[in-house]
Order: C-alpha cells, then structure tokens, then sequence
C-alpha cells in the first residue's frame, strides 16, 4: 500500500493502435479509471519502434519509456506480431510488458503472441463499458500489483 506521503514515479503507457475510434474509447475508459500515468498512443508498429528507439522525430523528452504497451496486431506498414518481435528482440527493450489488445481471438494468433514474448492477450471487448472494466483490471494488476523493470 502506498503511504500518501510517498512519491509514486511517473510512468507511461504506450498504446499501439490505428483505429482512431479504439484510441479514443481507450483514452476515456483510461480517464474514467482515473489513470495518473501519462498515456502516449502511436498509429502503427513503425512509429511505435521509432518511438521505443527515438528515432524519426521521437526524442527522450517526448517519448518517455512506457512502463507497460497496449499493443494492437493489425495495422499497417509493421503489424503487431512484428514490432513484438523487433521488441523482445532488442536487449534495451526486451523487459517491456507488452499486452497484446486485439480484435482477433484465434488460438493461432495466441500462440504466435506468447511464443514472441507477449505478456498477455486479450481480446477487445466489444463495449464502452466491458473495455472500462477491462482498463481498470489493468491498472489495478499492471500499475498498482506487479513490479515492473526500470
């Protein structure tokens, strides 16, 4: 239990998604769960490695390192599957929880998650108020119960 004199560090969620409409009902279930983290959101799996490696206008300053990534499978230029590789494959990265969030419940995109490194997957509720539920069950187990790497 944190003591309310005792300074909680900054962190970041980094979400990966380029469905506009799923950025945003994210940003508001985030908001309606009352998230202190900052959260940052990227349109695809090449402006999320950009983001994770600052590059291509990306810069410690405004691409703080996320502490846990919300990561989408299906989107354009670089999917899903391979930015989770690129990351689990990076020794500067490869400590990030990344928590695959994907439309897609097939047992073959499952698998191929985990066996790439993923931390979790879950599959995108189809309601506001399933996705609120779900947001906070993530920052209850992602920010306030686990430990995460520095």
């Amino acid at each position: 239990m944190m003591l309310s004199s005792e300074i909680q560090p900054s962190t970041t969620i980094l979400i990966a998604d380029d469905d506009a409409d799923d950025r945003l009902f994210m940003a508001e279930a985030l908001r309606q769960n009352q998230f202190g983290s900052t959260v940052k959101f990227v349109e695809d799996g090449e402006e999320l490695m950009n983001y994770l490696t600052c590059a291509n206008g990306f810069t410690v300053e405004n691409a703080p390192r996320p502490s846990l990534i919300l990561l989408d499978l299906n989107m354009p230029r670089k999917d899903g599957f391979e930015a989770l590789k690129e990351i689990k494959t990076n020794p500067h990265l490869c400590r990030l929880p990344v928590v695959v969030l994907s439309t897609s419940s097939a047992k073959e995109d499952v698998k191929r998650a985990y066996g790439l490194g993923g931390n979790s997957f879950i599959t995108k509720p189809h309601n506001f108020s399933r996705l609120t539920e779900l947001m906070g069950s993530l920052k209850l187990y992602w920010m306030e119960t686990v430990q995460l790497p520095d």
